[in-house]
């Protein structure tokens, strides 16, 4: 099994090459030369998340060094469920933030920082992860990679931009985790990586990763999730359901039309984004125009230039292709604060800003077919924006209150990649 660049410069790589470089030489994403294809009669025996895990990713590693340790890695991580919340018959949320940062990116983090640890005790070498995140990324990448062997790991994440909670979780560690908090957007922080990437003494000086979604050991397992919900689905309803993401840098929707790809039983797909209209606007005119981002309640979504639309134009390689296979509806902050008051008055529900944006989309276009919103993060982490909406507060699950209590440390630095190299 090989991967390739987005950019087809670069030479092909095994799935530990493509983990361990992050991007590619020739500054692209790692997309598979092929999918693999996955029978559901093959899984009918899988009792659990990690054994589906297991056997989705296997053909994922074919012939790769870590293909031998792959049961274990994946034993280490998914530690925790991803259930269904059914609001009725055939409407359901795919609660994904039960994890140790109560945030979606804990399946993607914990794998990879297994799998990169592994990897460099295999081979004798160390690493720095460099990454940055519009919320929730930053706090799960700390928190799968705090004290790993080998591995020292740097966030950026935007000043005064992300929630008081989100903020505590990117900044309560010490040891080999580093915060910086940047004078400007997330687009910045995310060209302060992709500079430091491209700057080739510098990235070979710290043998530079990344631990954002652009990295292919981020993204695979989310594929899993997706999977997972699908065939429940399928069993529960005898139906193929609709896949409803929020979506900002647009991994987690990329994970889904792979699984989707690969064979998972799913129907259509639907980004919910909130007023950043990148994706929304070249589906309507057919000229993609990166901008700069707009700051919204949906925070961890507020990304201009999404870094893994380079893989979905990957995979839909014209204009045409792209349009018929993806759908996106963009969320107004007022949408979101309504749709979090209706569904905890409907259904004593309580949303996040994010996983609202997904609920609103279903609720535009309602249909006879089952569908899955995406829960991306627990609502307690936007206890300030969520409370006053429903009137009532929040409680707190335990990983999330731990964090909280822990000491904070974090250094401000201008929108300059060289800086935290100084």
């Amino acid at each position: 099994m090989y991967y390739v660049s987005t950019k087809g410069k670069a030479p092909k790589v095994r799935a530990s090459e493509a983990i361990l470089q992050g991007l590619a030489v020739d500054g692209g994403l790692y997309v598979p030369e092929q999918f693999p294809y996955t029978s559901l009669q093959n899984l009918g025996t899988t009792s659990s998340f990690v054994e589906l895990a297991y056997e989705l990713l296997y053909p994922w590693f074919d012939n790769d060094i870590l293909q031998p340790y792959l049961d274990q890695l994946c034993a280490e991580a998914f530690t925790f469920p991803a259930p269904l919340h059914w609001h009725n018959q055939k409407d359901s949320v795919l609660e994904l933030f039960h994890g140790p940062t109560a945030a979606f990116k804990d399946f993607g983090a914990r794998f990879l920082a297994a799998a990169m640890e592994r990897l460099l005790d295999l081979q004798g070498k160390t690493l720095t992860i460099l990454v940055a995140t519009s919320g929730d990324t930053g706090g799960a990448v700390a928190s799968a990679f705090y004290r790993r062997k080998h591995i020292s790991v740097k966030i950026l994440f935007p000043r005064n931009r992300v929630s008081q909670r989100q903020q505590q979780q990117l900044t309560c560690w010490d040891d080999n985790v580093q915060a910086y908090s940047v004078d400007g957007t997330f687009d910045d922080c995310q060209r302060m990586v992709k500079a430091a990437f491209m700057d080739k003494t510098l990235a070979d000086k710290h043998a530079l990763s990344s631990a954002n979604s652009i990295n292919l050991g981020r993204l695979l397992p989310q594929m899993i999730y997706a999977w997972k919900a699908a065939i429940e689905v399928l069993v529960q309803t005898g139906r193929e359901p609709t896949m409803i993401i929020p979506s900002g840098n647009v991994g987690n929707s990329c994970g889904t039309y792979w699984a989707k790809a690969s064979g998972a039983p799913i129907g259509n797909i639907k980004l919910a984004v909130n007023a950043n209209r990148t994706i929304v606007d070249y589906l309507d005119k057919g000229t993609y125009e990166k901008r700069s981002s707009i700051d919204t309640l949906a925070n961890a979504m507020d990304v201009g230039d999404p870094s893994n639309i380079e893989r979905l134009f990957h995979l839909f390689p014209d204009y045409d292709a792209f349009k018929h296979a993806v759908s996106a509806v963009s969320i107004s902050d007022e949408e979101i604060k309504a749709t979090i008051k209706r569904v905890w008055e409907q259904y004593r529900y309580i949303l996040c800003p994010h996983t609202a944006t997904g609920e609103r989309l279903r609720e535009l276009y309602p249909s006879e077919e089952p569908s899955v919103v995406y829960a991306t993060a627990h609502p307690a982490k936007f206890d300030s924006i969520v409370e006053p909406i429903i009137g009532s507060s929040i409680a707190i699950p335990p990983q999330l209150s731990d964090l909280i209590e822990k000491t904070t440390s974090v250094v401000e630095v201008p929108p300059d990649y060289r800086v935290i190299f100084s």
